[in-house]
């Protein structure tokens, strides 16, 4: 049988085989790597919207602005709030019933206001004008059954034993089947109803509304005009520094608040002093957080050399001769 010479051995398609799938899966990896990174523009976007820190909130802060208003008027002797006004992510049904028997008014703007519902108890009569916008939804008997949890729940925050920003987290929508979740729930929607009726045909109170929204938007506007700068990636991850860089901004916010309340109070002081007429509708109107007569970017100067002796401590030779 003749010979056929040297049988060659035939390469191994497995080795293009890995290649190729070792590409595909580089490729696969760089674009889900570009997937997760978020946009460059969109990290631009908002650093400029919140120029501190980008947080996440997952949940409503009505819990947060009831417990700030229980302490402030727990300093008080006139009474304290009796409104507090609110945007949409401080609202909850939950916590309007809380803040009315807490003794204040939960007043929030509230947005897409032409898809809100007014909420009636129901085989309740409306005229033909307003059936568009009623829905019957509200049953008495859940307030009727939650009614004396509800007053105790009440009575633990005023007394202090629990915050309010506690128990709006334990009464919040995960606690549905809850008797004074239920009661609370129910109460709170036949309050937005009055609300709502008071907010569309009040002029005056709307008005309100508005203005002290806009106080505490102008104290937001006056936290960007003070923050500077970027926060490097290596700072502001631990809670500590967080806390810092946060507390900082606030005590110069407070700190402009003070300075511009005391030399509104010096200028009207001078004018009634002069018998020129001030009416206390015009005051209540002005808010102190202003800053276009402030400076933030210049030089500040200090009168050192009349602390020279307290700030550097002589030497001893120089103590002896008196220089």
């Amino acid at each position: 049988m003749p010979s056929r010479g040297p049988v060659r051995a035939r390469r191994s398609p497995q080795p293009h085989i890995a290649r190729s799938s070792r590409r595909a899966t580089r490729r696969a990896s760089a674009a889900s790597a570009t997937l997760a990174k978020p946009s460059r523009t969109r990290l631009q976007r908002c650093r400029q919207l919140i120029p501190l820190f980008g947080f996440l909130l997952n949940e409503r802060q009505a819990g947060v602005a009831i417990e700030g208003a229980v302490r402030h008027s727990g300093t008080r002797e006139d009474g304290g709030l009796l409104r507090l006004a609110v945007d949409t992510h401080g609202y909850t049904s939950v916590g309007m019933a809380v803040s009315k028997l807490l003794g204040l008014d939960l007043c929030p703007r509230l947005r897409n206001l032409s898809e809100r519902k007014l909420y009636l108890p129901r085989g309740m009569a409306v005229p033909k004008g307003l059936a568009p916008t009623i829905r019957h939804d509200i049953s008495l008997k859940p307030i009727r059954d939650g009614w004396d949890g509800l007053l105790r729940l009440v009575a633990s925050i005023k007394s202090g034993r629990v915050s309010a920003v506690v128990a709006l987290q334990r009464f919040g929508s995960a606690a549905q089947g809850d008797p004074i979740y239920r009661a609370a729930e129910q109460l709170g929607k036949l309050l937005r109803t009055l609300f709502l009726c008071d907010y569309f045909s009040n002029v005056e109170f709307r008005r309100e509304l508005h203005t002290l929204l806009n106080r505490g938007e102008s104290v937001h506007q006056l936290q960007r005009t003070i923050f500077t700068g970027k926060v490097t990636p290596e700072r502001g991850r631990r809670r500590d520094e967080m806390i810092a860089i946060s507390g900082s901004l606030t005590l110069l916010t407070n700190l402009v608040i003070a300075w511009n309340t005391q030399r509104m109070q010096v200028t009207v002081d001078a004018w009634r002093g002069k018998g020129q007429r001030l009416e206390d509708d015009w005051l209540r109107r002005m808010g102190p957080a202003h800053s276009a007569h402030v400076n933030f970017r210049g030089t500040l100067r200090f009168p050192i050399e009349q602390y020279r002796e307290m700030l550097v401590v002589a030497a001893p030779w120089q103590r002896a001769v008196g220089s």
